[in-house]
């Protein structure tokens, strides 16, 4: 416990809530613009984006569902590896527009694999909402269609995201700054 004291301790804050909290409502204001006349299914994807959707949603004052889906190429490493499918949406994805809201735009290999999963059990169309968007040239599919803030390419935690399963709680986005990434 004492060095996930010290990783926080000495990571790098890269966003605060209050610009988090902005940033969520640039978010909500696109996804209204574009989403609230249409009945949407909001996939919540588990579990790093948890509390991105539940600061996001109370923002969208329009109709819409709520189901999540929980895929991880991470578990509590901080590299990726093969993806895992612990849980499909139990909501019938047939005919309906949905949204992925995801805490990070990393790699990109789950949420391409969240797109096709989406679109093969009959999704009218997919978009993402990617809180966060980390800058670097090394990523696979379609990038998000709405994208929150941007981080460099470092291993970052908090609001959601974790460091080894730690850390999901912590109130800001935080850079570590002082092991290998």
């Amino acid at each position: 416990m004492k060095q996930l004291q010290h990783i926080f301790d000495n990571a790098q804050q890269l966003y605060s809530m209050v610009e988090i909290d902005k940033a969520l409502d640039q978010l909500a204001e696109a996804l209204t613009k574009k989403y609230a006349e249409s009945n949407p299914l909001i996939l919540c994807v588990m579990n790093g984006s948890i509390v991105t959707t539940g600061h996001l949603l109370p923002k969208l004052t329009f109709p819409l569902e709520l189901d999540y889906i929980h895929v991880s190429r991470y578990g509590d490493k901080t590299a990726g590896g093969t993806l895992n499918w612990l849980h499909q949406p139990a909501a019938d994805l047939t005919d309906r527009v949905v949204i992925l809201v995801e805490d990070i735009f990393d790699e990109g290999a789950t949420l391409q694999a969240l797109r096709t999963y989406c679109q093969q059990a009959g999704a009218r169309t997919v978009s993402c909402v990617a809180l966060i968007d980390k800058l670097h040239d090394n990523k696979v599919g379609k990038a998000p269609e709405f994208i929150g803030l941007t981080v460099p390419n470092r291993y970052v935690f908090g609001f959601g995201m974790d460091y080894q399963g730690y850390w999901r709680n912590a109130p800001g986005i935080y850079a570590v700054k002082d092991v290998e990434e």
